[in-house]
């Protein structure tokens, strides 16, 4: 699944793909997509489009070496420069039902990553291994009383509205599929939650 196409984000086509597999076959297979934010998408040199990087970013970007670089590594550094709604939508197959794997519980799992990776200076987290604690969301955080526009349909959805950094929503695509989508607070005023199975041409 993919957020619908609108002219403020743009797949950065860097999916992440996680798999489990064990003695008997695979059992867990996930793909999340990451997306580019354009606050201003009719002018994109605005300064509106601009994230603040931190020191290890702005030295990244500003660090030319005096050796040719390939293109695509030079489209990578630039686009450091923009906001990132980082593994923002994931789909989810798990062959197994069990506690682990209902729609509550992998919402919980998308947001408290989402919130691990990108959001550890605000919740105060130490580099390296991160503990269980207070900064995670969990079950009782979720709202079961939604609903999901995908492919132009609603269909029941659960969400997390409750976290002061991020939003997350969810929703079953089939019995063993799920998706969920989680995006900073500060990013959806400028996106559009709704989702759409990507074809083959966009793929």
């Amino acid at each position: 699944m993919e957020l619908s196409a609108q002219p403020t984000i743009e797949d950065t086509n860097a999916p992440a793909i996680t798999e489990i597999t064990g003695f008997e076959g695979q059992s867990h297979l996930a793909v999340s997509l990451s997306y580019t934010l354009w606050r201003n998408p009719d002018d994109r040199a605005d300064p509106v489009n601009l994230k603040d990087l931190d020191p290890v970013e702005q030295e990244a970007v500003d660090d030319v070496p005096p050796w040719p670089r390939p293109s695509w590594l030079i489209e990578y550094v630039e686009m450091m420069r923009y906001p990132q709604l980082w593994e923002a939508v994931r789909t989810s197959w798990n062959s197994d039902v069990s506690e682990h794997t209902t729609l509550a519980q992998q919402l919980v799992d998308h947001t408290n990553y989402i919130l691990m990776n990108q959001f550890r200076k605000e919740l105060g987290l130490a580099p390296g291994p991160t503990e269980n604690g207070p900064w995670q969301v969990g079950p009782s955080s979720v709202n079961t009383a939604v609903t999901l526009a995908i492919d132009g349909k609603d269909v029941p959805a659960f969400e997390i509205d409750t976290d002061p950094f991020v939003y997350a929503i969810g929703a079953h695509v089939r019995n063993d599929v799920v998706v969920t989508v989680v995006i900073a607070r500060e990013h959806l005023p400028y996106v559009r939650v709704t989702l759409r199975t990507q074809s083959a041409a966009t793929a």
